[in-house]
C-alpha cells in the first residue's frame, strides 16, 4: 500500500519483512533521538515494558502506524512490537486458542470482536478509555465495541465504502457528468458501455478474505432501495437473509457485475474479478479501459506511487448515489482496538490510540479516515480523506455499518464471503442467499 515516507530520524530496531501475501510481517518500536514528551506525560513512564500488537496492516500502512506512535513509545518507554497479517481473521483465532494472544489487536470486523469478547477473552476497556470514548465517538461507534453493555474497544480506523473512483479526464473527454441520482449512474453506465468500454472494473480477491467487495455491493445497494430500517433488520436477522427484498438489490447488483457488458474493464469477462485483487481491481480507470470502480475511501493508499487525487488529477471520487438527489445513505467500515491483557503499559496504549491526538497525527502523514469529533478534516492527506470525514461528521448522512462486519463471523465473514465468489462465478441469487440463510447460528 502506498502512503508516506517515514520520520527522517526513524530507525528501525528489529524488523522482520516478508512480503508474500499472509506472511506476517513483525516489527519493533523505532527509536527517536528527540522527541517532545510533554504531550505524552499523561500516560506515565513505563520503562522497560513491551506491548505486543497484532492487525492485518502491512507495508506502507503498517510503516504509517508506526510512525504515529514512535515518539509515544520512545517517551512512555514501551516497546510496541507490531505483527502485521494479510489473514488475520483466520489466524487470530489460532493465535488466542494457542495461547498466544497478542496484548493489542485491532479488529476490522465488530462481529469477531464480540466473539472474542463473549468468549471472556478480551479485557474490558478502562475508565480512561471509556472517557475518550464518550468524548471522540457517537454512540453509534461506541456500540459497535460494545457487547452486553460493557465497552471492550474504540474505533482506529474509520472508512466511508459509498465512493465510486474515475478519472475526470475521462469523464470531461466523454462529455459525462458526475451523477446524482441511481438512474443517472445507469445512465452514465450504459454510455460507457456503448462507446466501447466497460464502465466497470472490480476485484474481489483478497486472501482469506476474498469475497467482501461483492458483499459491499449487495449492502450499498440494499440501503438504497430499502432504507436504513430495512437494512438494519436484515443485519440483525430480524428479516431473513433470503428476504425477496434482498433478492431484489442481489439481483441490481447482478446486472452491474454479472454482466459482461458492465464488467470487468481492463481484466476480461465480468467473473474474471474473482481472480483480480481488490487492491489493483481499480487500476484499469487510469489507463482508460475502465470508467468506475466502487471502492473504500482507504482507496486513495493503494493507488499507484505519484498518482494525483482529486478534481483536477488523474483519479477523483463522488458519492455513489442514492435514489434521489436529497437522500444520503453512506456505508462505512472501521477498525477497533481491543484488549487481551490488562497491565498499565497495554491501558496507556489503548488510551494514546483512542486520543483525536493520534488520529488527527496518523492523518497527516498519509491516507488515513477517523470518525472521532476531535479530527480536523484540514490535516487529511487527500481531498477524499477530506470529503470522507465531512460526511461522517454531517449530521444529514444516512450512515450505516458494513452489515458483513455485524453479521456473525460465521456468517459475514464466512458464508456471505464465500457465497459472493460462487455468486460471481455463476452461482444463482436464489442459491446463495438461501444457502446462506441456512448457515444463519440458531443462537
Amino acid at each position: 500500500m502506498r502512503f508516506g515516507a517515514r520520520f527522517a530520524l526513524a530507525v528501525i530496531t528489529l524488523v522482520v519483512t516478508v512480503t508474500a501475501c499472509g506472511t506476517p510481517r513483525v516489527s519493533g518500536s523505532r527509536a527517536h533521538t528527540t522527541a517532545d514528551c510533554g504531550p505524552y506525560a499523561r500516560y506515565g513512564e513505563h520503562p522497560g515494558t513491551e506491548v505486543t500488537v497484532y492487525a492485518e496492516n502491512r507495508d506502507r500502512e503498517a510503516d504509517l502506524f508506526e510512525d504515529t506512535w514512535a515518539d509515544f513509545a520512545y517517551c512512555t518507554g514501551i516497546d510496541v512490537r507490531y505483527e502485521g497479517d494479510g489473514e488475520f481473521e483466520a489466524r487470530i483465532q489460532l493465535r488466542v486458542d494457542g495461547g498466544n494472544a497478542p496484548d493489542v489487536a485491532f479488529f476490522p470486523q465488530p462481529g469477531l470482536l464480540e466473539r472474542f469478547a463473549r468468549e471472556g477473552r478480551l479485557k474490558p476497556a478502562s475508565a480512561g478509555v471509556v472517557a475518550l470514548a464518550k468524548q471522540g465517538w457517537s454512540d453509534d461507534w461506541n456500540g459497535y465495541a460494545t457487547v452486553d453493555g460493557t465497552l471492550y474497544g474504540t474505533p482506529l480506523v474509520a472508512n466511508v465504502k459509498s465512493l465510486v473512483w474515475y478519472s475526470p479526464a475521462f469523464f470531461r473527454d466523454r462529455g459525462l457528468s458526475v451523477p446524482r441520482t441511481w438512474s443517472e449512474l445507469m445512465a452514465v453506465t450504459e454510455k460507457v458501455a456503448a462507446s466501447g468500454v466497460k464502465p466497470w472494473c472490480a476485484g474481489i480477491e483478497s486472501a482469506e478474505a476474498t469475497g467482501w467487495p461483492v458483499t459491499d455491493w449487495i449492502e450499498e445497494v440494499l440501503l438504497r432501495q430499502q432504507g436504513t430500517d430495512v437494512y438494519d433488520r436484515w443485519v440483525a436477522h430480524e428479516i431473513p437473509f433470503n428476504d425477496p427484498r434482498v433478492i431484489k438489490a442481489m439481483d441490481t447488483v447482478g446486472s452491474v457485475l454479472k454482466n459482461d457488458r458492465y464488467a470487468n474493464g481492463g481484466f476480461g469477462p465480468a467473473r474474471s474479478m474473482a481472480s483480480i485483487s481488490f487492491q489493483e481491481a481499480g487500476t484499469p480507470v487510469l489507463s482508460g479501459d475502465c470508467a468506475m470502480h466502487r471502492q473504500a475511501s482507504f482507496y486513495a493508499g493503494l493507488w499507484p506511487e505519484g498518482t494525483e487525487i482529486g478534481p483536477e488529477g488523474d483519479v477523483h471520487t463522488f458519492v455513489l448515489p442514492g435514489a434521489d438527489r436529497t437522500s444520503r445513505p453512506v456505508l462505512g467500515g472501521g477498525v477497533f482496538t481491543a484488549a487481551f491483557a490488562d497491565r498499565p503499559e497495554v491501558r496507556a496504549f489503548q488510551e494514546y490510540l483512542a486520543s483525536a491526538d493520534f488520529a488527527n497525527a496518523r492523518m497527516k502523514k498519509g491516507p488515513f479516515v477517523s470518525a472521532n469529533r476531535g479530527v480536523d478534516p484540514a490535516n487529511a492527506a487527500t481531498p477524499v480523506d477530506r470529503l470522507s470525514i465531512q460526511l461522517l461528521q454531517d449530521p444529514e448522512t444516512q450512515f450505516r455499518f458494513d452489515g458483513s462486519d455485524l453479521m456473525p463471523a460465521s456468517v459475514g465473514a464466512g458464508t456471505f464471503w464465500k457465497g459472493a465468489v460462487d455468486w460471481i462465478g455463476g452461482a444463482s441469487t436464489r442459491q446463495v442467499a438461501d444457502s446462506v440463510e441456512r448457515s444463519w447460528p440458531e443462537n
